[in-house]
């Protein structure tokens, strides 16, 4: 846990337990940590509801780890069969398990993968031929939004997991799933065959995954201190760029992707090879943003108005072209879309550049009429005050610090929920 911190004192974690050896040495470890510290461990237990026994299992997940004195909740996700459904399943419990820590007031959202988890990752993404970051594996610490998710036992071998389980007398419980050889990691797994993981094999991916961890934390860090120097990302939606500050490098045109992901809405970064283009240009269009010359030098990178997403209900919560979120409570019948060309009202009361004034979040009431523009305060602070609006965009899997101007990145490692494990993958700590 130590590098994985600071957590300052009485620290209150929640750790996803499926039932498996390794998820439940995973609570009883982290229990024990925190306890020596004051704090506590909240185990979240996810019941897909795939099998008729499921929930019954989770129940009984939920009361062995009671007897051990560890607080526990089960979370329902009512999936349903059909394509795609170990993604699917893994978007979901990813999503409530990190919805239930948040709201329980616990920041940290630990993971039970182990050595030969990240072994048997870096051998599924190379024989897909992924790139440097993707063969780094696993990272300990990545930025899940809500929460920190920590992997503090990825060195850990899982005989050894097994033993703290063993040694105080609890049964895990064993998931069917993790012996299908549909599955393309149970067949990686059983090509190993090194269950334990102890053996030359799975300590070889595991050391090779170190060295690209290493070196995809070192080009994280190129990029989140050449973003914090060029870029200075604004609340309204869009960006002013330094160009000379930006370069014209590999790092250069891979913050610009991060960037054009910000600011067009997207649900992942173009190409580098798109960005770099667009860098070469100094001027065009590049998913759902739109760059340009700007200023005193400056480069503006504002969303491309002919790309906005249609209106959505203005209800507390909802997200609107993927990049804004309305936070306040919202009204019936009212709707959250963009300004346009705006109305008249708004002439002189903002120095924006036009077309992020196009671009800008807006509250229309049931006839059609521009109610609120919740980033300018108009027409007053009491008005918008229902419909306060953040941009909120994903950072996603390609950069996961938080850069802003003149000051330094706040630095997040590494992958994105999404990006962790591949799609139709399953370990034994379904969590």
């Amino acid at each position: 846990m130590a590098p994985l911190g600071p957590f300052g004192a009485a620290p209150r974690l929640a750790a996803g337990v499926s039932g498996g050896p390794h998820s439940l040495a995973l609570a009883l470890l982290a229990d024990a940590w925190a306890r020596a510290r004051g704090g506590s461990v909240l185990a979240l237990v996810a019941d897909h509801g795939l099998r008729a026994e499921s929930g019954a299992e989770a129940a009984g997940v939920a009361a062995l780890l009671a007897s051990r004195g560890i607080a526990a909740r089960v979370l329902p996700l009512g999936l349903a069969g059909g394509p795609g459904l170990q993604a699917r399943a893994r978007s979901a419990r990813m999503a409530t398990l990190g919805a239930a820590a948040a709201a329980d007031g616990r920041a940290w959202l630990l993971l039970g993968q182990h050595r030969a988890d990240q072994a048997e990752t870096l051998l599924f993404r190379a024989l897909r031929g992924s790139g440097p970051a993707g063969l780094a594996g696993m990272a300990a610490a990545r930025d899940g939004g809500a929460v920190l998710v920590l992997r503090p036992l990825l060195g850990v071998v899982p005989a050894a997991l097994e033993a703290v389980v063993a040694s105080v007398g609890l049964v895990p419980v064993r998931d069917p799933s993790n012996e299908d050889p549909r599955f393309a990691r149970v067949r990686l797994r059983r090509a190993l065959a090194d269950p334990g993981g102890e053996g030359v094999g799975v300590a070889a991916l595991a050391a090779a995954a170190t060295a690209f961890g290493l070196r995809r934390a070192r080009d994280e860090t190129a990029l989140a201190l050449r973003l914090a120097a060029a870029a200075e990302i604004r609340p309204e939606g869009f960006a002013w760029i330094e160009p000379g500050a930006l370069g014209r490098d590999a790092v250069a045109a891979a913050a610009l992707a991060v960037l054009v992901r910000l600011v067009g809405g997207g649900g992942l970064a173009p190409s580098v090879e798109r960005a770099a283009a667009l860098l070469v240009g100094g001027h065009g269009t590049l998913a759902g943003a739109w760059l340009r010359p700007a200023v005193a030098g400056r480069w503006l990178l504002a969303r491309d108005p002919g790309g906005l997403a249609p209106p959505v209900p203005a209800q507390a919560g909802a997200l609107w072209d993927r990049r804004f979120r309305l936070v306040g409570e919202g009204r019936a019948g009212w709707v959250l879309g963009a300004l346009g060309h705006g109305a008249p009202g708004l002439r002189g009361r903002s120095a924006l550049p036009s077309a992020v004034l196009r671009a800008l979040p807006a509250i229309r009431d049931p006839h059609g009429a521009l109610a609120a523009v919740p980033m300018l305060d108009y027409p007053s602070p009491e008005a918008c005050r229902p419909f306060a609006t953040l941009f909120a965009p994903g950072m996603g899997r390609e950069f996961s610090a938080r850069p802003f101007k003149g000051g330094q990145p706040d630095l997040m490692c590494s992958a994105n929920a999404a990006g962790d494990l591949p799609a139709g993958t399953e370990t034994d700590n379904r969590t």
